[in-house]
């Protein structure tokens, strides 16, 4: 029988940030690719997803999906039969003047997709870099980023400004994790950093912490390949232990 699998998007992005791992797991997985709408809460977003979810169900979140799938296991950790992690966080908001520089900078951002439009956004964010250097000049990934910010309105950006704003500490729910779990990480993501899916995998016992090189903060895209071949092997571990979740809802 086939895994259950909800790939959750992250900020601005949608079905086609999981597009490739869509199609590569298609003979292993039944996959449901989640829309956030315009959800402005973290937990808002992942009650959606369980009230549409199967019985038994794995999920996989990508940036700020990955927050989502942390709220999702929170709240119905006894329903989920795995978890992977993709270039994300898991700490709330900072206090003092670093919190207030990541509003701020989240505003600035927000700002200018209601003056200038949403591929704007997606523009500046290229800057930061959100891609890997060597993939600057690759115009049809690009040029498919752009497009899917563009599809996205702001309003439904400002919805997950506030989401992202107002984000619990999700320590206590890696610590409570005890289903196959796969963290995941661009090697050179400069917005979710290395560092950070270590220290999460040191939170998740038996966990598999995977670190995808020439690889910025759009691993599915960047480098499907190397994603697809590290969920096909989480997707095997929870074939093979579909065990629930110790402290789950």
């Amino acid at each position: 029988m086939r895994e259950h699998v909800v790939l959750i998007p992250g900020l601005l992005c949608d079905e086609a940030v999981w597009a490739p791992q869509a199609a590569a797991l298609a003979d292993v997985a039944a996959i449901h690719v989640a829309d956030h709408g315009r959800r402005d809460s973290l937990g808002a977003m992942a009650e959606a997803i369980i009230a549409d979810a199967a019985p038994r169900f794995a999920v996989a979140g990508h940036s700020m999906g990955g927050r989502v799938a942390l709220e999702v296991v929170r709240r119905a950790g006894r329903r989920v039969t795995g978890l992977a992690l993709l270039d994300t966080g898991y700490t709330p908001l900072p206090p003092g003047e670093a919190g207030r520089r990541e509003a701020q900078g989240r505003h600035d951002l927000l700002e200018l997709a209601r003056a200038e439009g949403m591929r704007a956004v997606g523009q500046r964010w290229l800057r930061i870099p959100m891609i890997h250097a060597s993939r600057v000049a690759d115009q049809p990934l690009i040029d498919g980023i752009l497009d899917m910010f563009e599809r996205r309105t702001p309003e439904q950006f400002a919805a997950q400004v506030h989401a992202l704003l107002t984000r619990p500490d999700a320590t206590d729910v890696l610590e409570s994790v005890t289903v196959p779990t796969l963290v995941l990480c661009g090697r050179e993501d400069a917005w979710s950093q290395l560092a950070q899916h270590r220290a999460m995998a040191r939170m998740i016992a038996g966990s598999t912490l995977v670190s995808v090189p020439e690889c910025g903060h759009m691993a599915t895209l960047e480098r499907p390949e190397a994603v697809n071949r590290a969920l096909r092997e989480w997707l095997l571990a929870i074939a093979r232990s579909h065990a629930p979740l110790a402290r789950g809802g």
